[in-house]
């Protein structure tokens, strides 16, 4: 099985891409405790590459790194890359984002997540990015998966993400669709 580590301290993100990746032969492990990137990029491809040499350099083996965030299209695309540092809580973000749109009928978002993978010496392999569209909704549902879950319906569903199965949403989530991107190049490559 080939180890490729995953540039998060995030460990729902690690279960989730491990999911995702099932049985291809790759196993994604968490980077060395002294992994502290500063992600100081513009864009989600920028910080996705400054995670994954950041992983690669400590821990000498090839890495991924993924940088995802909540679109929204009224706010100019806000939080964007700031959605993990949107407000000091989970519930504040989401209270946040909700106050924010409080007055809007244009409730269309989009999650976005940007994929880096890296060479041990931090040269760039491949670089991908996923997209899950749909709204934001005005009240919270469902206890499954993080972040704002809770509140992003995606296109075509009745229900809200946090209300999905693991295997539901990753079926359809920007994680997913990136990844999927990276496990096809990977599998191609060999």
């Amino acid at each position: 099985m080939k180890r490729i580590v995953f540039a998060t301290g995030n460990l729902h993100k690690l279960q989730e891409l491990n999911q995702i990746a099932g049985n291809c032969g790759i196993e994604f492990v968490l980077p060395p405790k002294n992994f502290n990137p500063i992600e100081n990029g513009k864009t989600f491809e920028e910080n996705s590459y400054i995670k994954a040499s950041e992983a690669a350099r400590l821990s000498g083996m090839t890495a991924l790194a993924d940088d995802s965030g909540l679109c929204v299209e009224v706010l100019n695309g806000a939080p964007g890359i700031y959605s993990a540092r949107y407000a000091e809580t989970q519930q504040k973000k989401i209270d946040k984002l909700l106050n924010e749109l409080k007055e809007q009928t244009n409730r269309k978002a989009k999650f976005v997540c940007a994929m880096t993978l890296v060479s041990p010496d931090g040269k760039i392999i491949f670089q991908t990015t996923g997209e899950c569209y749909g709204i934001i909704t005005e009240k919270q549902a469902g206890t499954n998966g993080f972040g704002y879950d809770p509140i992003f319906r995606p296109d075509g569903f009745d229900i809200n993400i946090a209300e999905m199965s693991d295997e539901e949403k990753n079926a359809i989530s920007h994680r997913g669709n990136a990844l999927r991107k990276v496990l096809e190049f990977l599998k191609n490559s060999q």
